[in-house]
Order: structure tokens, then sequence, then C-alpha cells
């Protein structure tokens, strides 16, 4: 999904054309390279022991990149799902035509519902979001006339796998949270919520039940709410790598958090459990910033296999002072050797200069809303940063509120007078030591 979501990125700020097809009966049209066996359908009858022989695959589609002089065309594919970027409108009926002798397809004309994504085009860049499906989840539960919630989870409230009733069926919840998961590919402000659901599969409880369902009640808000992709940004990619320190009261183990943007264009993030015990807030930072760099590196080989360059160094930001230190300075120190492997990733990226770390205050911290539950003030103030809109709500009266260019760029300019007064800081101190 985020070779989905970057692909739509670019095309807004290129202006590509969008177009989609579907390909009828494509599990006829693999080759198999070994014998597989299946069972009989339901409803066929023999005598003995009797299996079926494939003769065609059931994956044998396969996506690549198509280059011819200025022309430049990306056919992506999922399964029979086929979605087409190029700079050139006439190119792609060609491209179709083509297609078309060889299978037999539906040409769906340009984007607007992919893989259970709605997609919105304007001059002003690509929104997306899942409102048919967010209103199906709710009238399905029974939420759909439910009352509102501001936030998806109460401020610092800790879930616990040993507090709360057991459930006596606990397969509502799970297909419940199934369903959340699906809904995070365009719902960042919901992302570290269902990800901490996620972890009481096994034995959800009352509280986990209830919490869930809190969920239910935010979504109720703003069905709509998605992503929006500018189409007047710029490719700079960078990002924001946070971590909450010991967050889980059973193991005591950090949250890791990361968003990636590609100019204002918000196209990966994560919230995540540690897999290890981190000893320090610094080092829960750090592994953080790890995870965050290898993301980064795959999406710039992403943007390379699609024939875009990028230019300058990638940006990480990050609000731990420690961690950065570490991230700088060359030297291994006896205190941070258990976490050599990470230091090395972000230390050779830096020296590769593929990224380079930044220093971002907290409460700018565009992943802070991935790591922990917050109050309602920060969390509407990060998902407005976030590029989040609901084009489906009515706009506000012009000029009553700040366009979303103009936040963005006064909290680009506050945050560049605060890595500026650091760095004179930092210099301070380091005239004063020596």
């Amino acid at each position: 999904m985020v070779s989905v979501k970057v692909l739509l990125a670019v095309a807004a700020i290129k202006g590509w054309s969008l177009s989609q097809l579907d390909v009828n009966n494509a599990f006829l049209h693999g080759d198999l390279d070994e014998e597989v066996y299946m069972a009989l359908p339901q409803g066929f009858h023999s005598q003995g022991e009797v299996v079926c022989k494939l003769n065609k695959s059931l994956y044998g589609l396969k996506q690549a990149s198509r280059k011819c002089g200025d022309i430049f065309m990306v056919p992506l594919v999922y399964v029979d799902d086929v979605l087409i970027a190029c700079n050139d409108k006439v190119e792609v009926d060609r491209f179709k035509i083509m297609l078309g002798d060889k299978f037999k397809l539906k040409d769906l004309g340009d984007l607007k519902f992919f893989l259970g994504l709605e997609v919105a085009r304007s001059d002003k860049g690509i929104a997306l979001c899942q409102r048919k499906y967010t209103l199906e989840l709710l009238n399905d539960t029974g939420l759909l006339g439910c009352k509102c919630a501001n936030t998806p989870m109460e401020q610092n409230q800790k879930l616990s796998k040993f507090e709360g009733e057991v459930l006596k069926d606990p397969s509502h919840y799970r297909r419940l949270v199934g369903r959340l998961l699906y809904l995070t590919i365009t719902r960042p402000d919901i992302t570290f919520v269902v990800h901490k659901l996620s972890q009481f599969m096994s034995k959800p409880r009352r509280p986990h039940l209830d919490a869930a369902q809190r969920v239910l009640q935010y979504l109720k808000s703003e069905p709509g709410k998605g992503l929006m992709f500018s189409a007047t940004t710029d490719l700079h990619l960078k990002g924001f790598a946070d971590a909450d320190w010991a967050a889980s009261p059973d193991t005591r183990r950090s949250v890791t958090g990361y968003s990636i943007f590609l100019g204002d264009s918000l196209v990966s993030w994560k919230s995540k459990k540690q897999s290890t015990v981190s000893r320090s807030s610094a080092e829960a930072e750090y592994r953080s910033m790890a995870v965050a760099t290898c993301e980064k590196v795959w999406i710039l080989y992403f943007l390379k296999d699609i024939r875009v360059h990028h230019e300058r160094e990638a940006s990480l930001f990050c609000d731990s002072q420690a961690a950065l230190h570490i991230g700088s300075n060359p030297i291994f120190h006896e205190r941070t050797k258990h976490i050599e492997i990470d230091c090395h990733v972000v230390r050779d990226k830096v020296l590769e200069k593929v990224i380079k770390l930044n220093h971002v205050r907290t409460d700018c911290q565009l992943a802070d809303m991935l790591t922990k539950a917050l109050g309602y003030n920060q969390f509407s103030n990060l998902t407005c940063k976030m590029g989040m809109i609901n084009i489906h709500k009515p706009a506000a009266l012009e000029g009553e509120y700040p366009s979303k260019d103009e936040k963005m760029k006064l909290s680009d300019q506050k945050q560049g007078e605060d890595i500026r007064s650091d760095a004179r800081a930092e210099n301070k101190a380091l005239s004063t030591e020596q």
C-alpha cells in the first residue's frame, strides 16, 4: 500500500493521468512452473480419492514499469486490478488496446476506486479516503447512530492483558479489529490505538472492546476523513521518528512511531511495539530512527524504480537530542554498544548523505500521535499538519480559518526558528566547554 500512496503522491505533483483496468478471469492467464493439486470443488462427487490438477496459476500477473522516449508509464498490478500512471493520455489508450488483444479487460476509466480506496482528484491534488468502508463498518456494528468522540482513545489510557473481564465470545472483537486494521491504510489518526488493540487478539477483555467501540465513535464524527496529496509541493522526502519509552505496562517495551512525507504528502507511517526492552529513552528513540531510516531508504529505491530523481538528502526529524548525538557521533561509546546494529544503520546512511538528522520540538513532532494517546488539542493539531482532510465536509467560509498551506508555512517557520535556536545553544555550550 505504500507503493500505491507514493505513486499517487508523485502523480499529483507531476500531473500524471491515472486510469484503472480490471482483468476478467485473471487467474486463467498464468502458467504453472510446478505441479499443484487441489481437492474437488464442493458439489462434485466421484468414486474413490480423486484430486484436481491445476493447469494455470492463481497469481500470474507481474508489475513492471515501461519507458519509451519521453513517454513514461507505470502499470501497478494487484491480481486483477490494474492502475496505470502515465504522462501521456493518448499512450494510455494505446496501451489499453494492446492489453485488450491479449486479455479480456474492463476499462474503468479515470481512477475513482482502487482496492477499497476512494480517490478524488482536483487541481489542488489527490484526496484518498475510505468513507464507504467506514460507513459499512459502522452499520454492521450497529453504531451508525452512536454518539461521536473527538479522539480515538482517551488521553494517557493504558490497556493491559491482565485487567478486566475476559470476553466469552472473542470472535466479534477479532473481526472488528481486523476490519479496523484495513482502515489504517488511509487513517493514521487511528493507527496507534488499532495497533494497541491488535495485541490482545488471543484473549480480549472488556476494556479492550470498550476501547475498540470508542474508535468507532470517533470514526462516526468524520467517516470521510483521509489523506490529501498536494499537487503544489516538492519531491523532498522527510520523516519524523518518535518513541514512547517503556510504554507497555505488561512488558515495559517501548513503542516506535514514524511518519514519512513526500513533500507535504504523508505516504508511510507505522506504530509498533519494539521487539526488545530499551534501557534508556535515548535507546528507544534511536531504535525508532533506525526503523524510519530503513523505510525511507526503501522509498528512495522505489522512486528510483519509477524514474523519479530525488536530489537532496532525505531529512529525518527527532525530538531527542541524545539520540541525534549518537547518530552524528562516529565513535561508539561503552554505553551504546548494545544498540550498535541500529547505530550502524543510521550512521551509515548519514555518512553516505542519504539522510540528514534534524532536531524538532516535541510539540511539533508529527509522529507523536503514533506512540501515545493524546488530548484533543494536540491530536487535532497533528492530524491537520499530517495533511488529513475531509472532502465530504462543507467547506468553511473563505478567510474564516487559515488554509492548510498557511498552517504548514507557519509551522515550518516556527520549526526553523526552533532548529536555529537549538543550534545556537549547542554551539554556545561547546564553546563554554572548550
